[in-house]
């Protein structure tokens, strides 16, 4: 299986009229993940998703057969609060990816009581609608240390042999104050280049290296005052092993770059291929 980091947009916002901006703001990125069972290329049998609204102190997956959904986000239409996805957890799988994160000597319990919040059921009912793969939550722990997460994927990457998706959920840029307020696209745009580059890197050490170093890159604290948006792509790095990794897509809204990134993938897409709006 390949790994990928996905934007999940802000809040519900694939599923209402979008006020705050452009009408179609989210419009192609919703297009992107309806697209991502296509690109993944073969049927998952089952997806961990890393969300970057779940922080613990160590890291904990989620275990229950039939998660809840939690409705972490204020402010939104009433009907975004019935918003429904039942696909079923996989107990099994959360014990699996706790033994693997403890063989690994990182701390790591299972959690029968966590839902999926937004970060996890919002784009996933736009890529797999019908809820019919189990879904395991993956948090992140709360250091938010990027070496650490990104041994944490190292130590999930044999779930991708099994027929595991292995999902990073955040955003390559989250700044909330510079997408309401109008500033930083130039750091937007800076940050964006650093971090396809660093991604794309000929190697996985150097592609750990640079992305280590994510803070200090050019428009790395602009585009991410507080990472937690940012470090699911550290796991999902880590889970890529010697793949490579390449952007996915990106699309400029609300007038800031927001990119996917894959690793592994099969189709051998050419970076040429990116779907990509980025004037």
């Amino acid at each position: 299986m390949p790994v990928v980091f996905i934007p999940h947009g802000g809040g519900p916002c694939f599923f209402m009229d979008w006020t705050m901006g452009p009408h179609d703001s989210w419009d192609r990125l919703a297009a992107w993940l309806r697209s991502l069972p296509d690109l993944v290329g073969v049927r998952p049998r089952a997806i961990l998703i890393v969300s970057g609204h779940w922080e613990t102190p160590g890291f904990r997956v989620s275990s229950g057969p039939r998660p809840e959904l939690i409705f972490d986000y204020s402010g939104f239409p009433p009907h975004t609060y019935e918003l429904t996805y039942p696909a079923p957890g996989d107990p099994a799988l959360a014990a699996r990816v706790a033994g693997l994160l403890e063989a690994a000597g990182l701390t790591a319990a299972v959690d029968p009581e966590r839902g999926f919040d937004h970060g996890v059921f919002v784009p996933l009912k736009v890529a797999y609608p019908d809820a019919d793969l189990p879904v395991v939550a993956l948090s992140l722990d709360r250091s938010l240390d990027p070496d650490l997460h990104a041994r944490a994927g190292a130590a999930l990457a044999p779930l991708r042999d099994e027929g595991v998706l292995i999902l990073g959920s955040g955003m390559s840029f989250h700044n909330l104050r510079a997408f309401f307020g109008g500033d930083g696209a130039e750091e937007s745009d800076r940050f964006d280049a650093w971090l396809s580059d660093a991604v794309a890197a000929h190697s996985a050490d150097e592609r750990r290296r640079r992305l280590d170093g994510w803070a200090s890159a050019p428009g790395g604290r602009f585009a991410h005052p507080r990472e937690e948006h940012l470090i699911p792509l550290m796991v999902a790095a880590g889970a890529a092993g010697e793949d490579l990794g390449r952007k996915a897509f990106c699309d400029r809204i609300m007038g800031r770059l927001c990119s996917a990134y894959i690793f592994g993938d099969r189709a051998g897409r050419r970076s040429a291929d990116v779907e990509s709006r980025e004037g």
